[in-house]
């Protein structure tokens, strides 16, 4: 089955998490805790650690983000945990990697498994898909 949505980022709130020693490289790595909001057939919220690799100058980086999301798709009810990243060297978008966390749906999407994706339209709207199975 698949369902699709749109998200927009409500909250982005930068954590300090500093190595001790610290490790130089040469892209600054962050992390930080966001909310999401979704809309249409994955509807609700998710609460997502994002951490990065990036350089703002260039758009280049990797990133690996795991949201809880809490609402419904395709009308059914209930909480996951899902996992997504990819790389870029600016302009692209390069080994993307998404899953649905097994063993972590609750109430109506209990036993919920598969996968998915992102992508950003050229006009900034966020979209989001899962092809999963219940």
């Amino acid at each position: 089955m698949r369902a699709t949505g749109t998200f927009s980022v409500k909250s982005f709130v930068p954590t300090d998490v500093v190595p001790d020693p610290p490790i130089e490289t040469a892209l600054p790595v962050g992390v930080a805790r966001l909310e999401k909001h979704f809309e249409g057939e994955i509807e609700g919220r998710a609460a997502t650690l994002f951490t990065a690799a990036f350089d703002q100058a260039s758009g280049a980086g990797t990133y690996v983000a795991m949201e809880s999301f809490e609402g419904s798709v395709n009308g059914r009810a209930g909480t996951f945990n899902f996992v997504h990243s990819a790389s870029t060297s600016g302009d692209d978008r390069t080994g993307e990697y998404f899953a649905i966390v097994a063993n972590s749906g609750t109430a109506e999407l209990a036993g919920i498994t598969g996968g998915g994706g992102l992508g950003v339209d050229d006009d900034g709207t966020h979209r989001v898909w899962f092809d999963y199975e219940l």
